[in-house]
This record gives C-alpha cells, structure tokens and sequence, in this order.
C-alpha cells in the first residue's frame, strides 16, 4: 500500500496514477495529521510526502515520521515533480523495500537456523553425556537415544535448508 500525502489539488490524480502503475493500493492524506492517523492505523509499503509539508509544518512533520514503521519514505517536492518522476521514485522505492526486506528475511533465517543448530548441539551433547552415565535404565536409554535421533534429524534438515 501507498501514502500519497500532499495538500495538492493533483492528490487524487497522483494517487490514481500511482494505483494504475504499481497496482498497489493507493491513500492519499491532504494534511499531515491526516497522515499521522493513516500510519498509526494501517502499514504502508511507501509514504510519498511532499516538501512542502515538511517545510510549512516541522514539527506535526517530525510527530508523522514517528509513525511511519516499516513505510519507505519517498520525499517529492509537488510544485515542480511532474508524474513521470514521481511514478519512477515511487517504483523505485518499492524495489528498494523489496530487496532490503528481502535482505532482512534472510538474515533472520540465517540467525535463527544458527540458533537452532547451536541448542540442537547441546541437546546431542546432553543425550551423549546422559547415555554416558553407569547403570541407565533401559526405558530411560531408549527415550534419551529417541531424543537424540530426533535432534540429529532437526539439525540434517537445517543444514539441507
């Protein structure tokens, strides 16, 4: 989704434009508490905010940042942007979130699955040492070596993905 936030009589047609290029919902805000509201209430791929607002209205600017998440913010001065333009910061800055959020995704995964393999290692260790102890009963061995069937098998699928 799209936050088109400008006072300018062209908001309806820039919003319209920018729905018919990127097919991506397209809001358009008149007033940066209007925008502030937006942000609070739904999340927004792209925040396009034209300078003037931010000129004219620093401080209700600085409280609408705060609320922007996860929205790239794409700055356009309305006065003299023409469409054109406009059109290609706003698909560029869709690709940019695209491929930091992809970036992002990745880096979790990759945290997470060192995570996994670091607690999977201990609970092999922990098995080892377990099984290592004099006089275990059977039942209770058989359980620890399910357990550790079970934790090698989580960590070759980790190491698969």
């Amino acid at each position: 989704m799209i936050l088109l936030i400008t006072p300018s009589a062209r908001g309806p047609e820039c919003a319209e434009s920018l729905f018919a290029e990127t097919t991506q919902e397209t809001h358009w805000a008149q007033s940066v508490q209007e925008a502030a509201t937006r942000l609070r209430e739904q999340c927004y791929a792209v925040a396009v905010i034209d300078q003037f607002l931010l000129e004219t209205e620093p401080e209700d600017s600085d409280h609408m940042i705060e609320h922007m998440g996860t929205a790239f913010p794409v700055y356009i001065n309305f006065a003299v942007t023409g469409m054109d333009r406009l059109l290609r910061e706003v698909r560029s800055a869709l690709h940019r979130r695209k491929r930091e959020e992809s970036a992002s995704i990745r880096t979790v995964v990759e945290q997470l699955n060192c995570e996994m393999r670091e607690s999977l290692t201990a609970v092999m260790l922990s098995c080892e040492l377990a099984m290592s102890v004099p006089d275990v009963p059977r039942p209770a061995a058989d359980k620890i070596r399910a357990i550790d069937d079970l934790a090698r098998a989580m960590r070759l699928r980790l190491e698969v993905n």
